[in-house]
């Protein structure tokens, strides 16, 4: 159980996808302020979804047959297939929240495809797949919030024009990557 939730943590906050790898980045640079805590869940609901069935898939499907060599041709198709699914169930839960436009930034979504690649490599367990699966849709959608903040707190300051845009954004990431990087002493094996 220990190994679970420390595997929970790992991946929402030490090796997070968006800033341990650089998973998952263009829904950061692109979700609007309106729709950043209903990005995050449909994206943390997609990343439970595809890494839970990838890791059913690969390993009792792909491995078996020695199909392997697949695992491209199942894993994105998978993603793009569970898109729909998972938008039109958390409408019918959500109805007041704006997952309307989100198709677009959950199919650029590198992350969900990246976690099914990383859990049909780790051979940890079924239980184990699900727990890194949560936790990287956690540490997403924390991100997104943070840096949906940091952008709102950066919108009305007098920045100077050649860092006005992306680069301030950037350079907010990296701040937040490095405040992230704190938490690698939280848990020492």
């Amino acid at each position: 159980m220990t190994e679970l939730a420390l595997t929970l943590i790992s991946a929402a906050l030490l090796n997070n996808f968006i800033l341990h790898w650089p998973l998952g980045v263009d829904p950061l640079l692109a979700g609007s302020r309106r729709q950043v805590h209903a990005l995050g869940l449909a994206t943390g609901c997609l990343m439970l979804s595809v890494g839970v069935i990838g890791y059913v898939l690969w390993h009792w499907l792909l491995v078996p047959l020695q199909l392997q060599a697949l695992h491209l041709f199942v894993f994105l198709p998978l993603n793009v297939l569970l898109i729909a699914p998972v938008l039109k169930l958390l409408t019918r839960a959500l109805p007041d929240w704006p997952f309307d436009g989100l198709w677009p930034l959950l199919l650029g979504n590198a992350g969900v495809l990246g976690l099914a690649l990383i859990n049909a490599q780790n051979d940890h367990g079924l239980l184990q797949a699900a727990a890194l699966s949560l936790g990287a849709g956690l540490g997403f959608w924390l991100v997104l919030s943070l840096f949906s903040d940091l952008r709102e707190r950066t919108a009305d300051n007098d920045i100077p024009l050649p860092f006005r845009g992306l680069p301030i954004d950037l350079i907010g990431a990296g701040l937040i990557a490095v405040i992230f990087l704190g938490f690698s002493g939280l848990i020492k094996t």
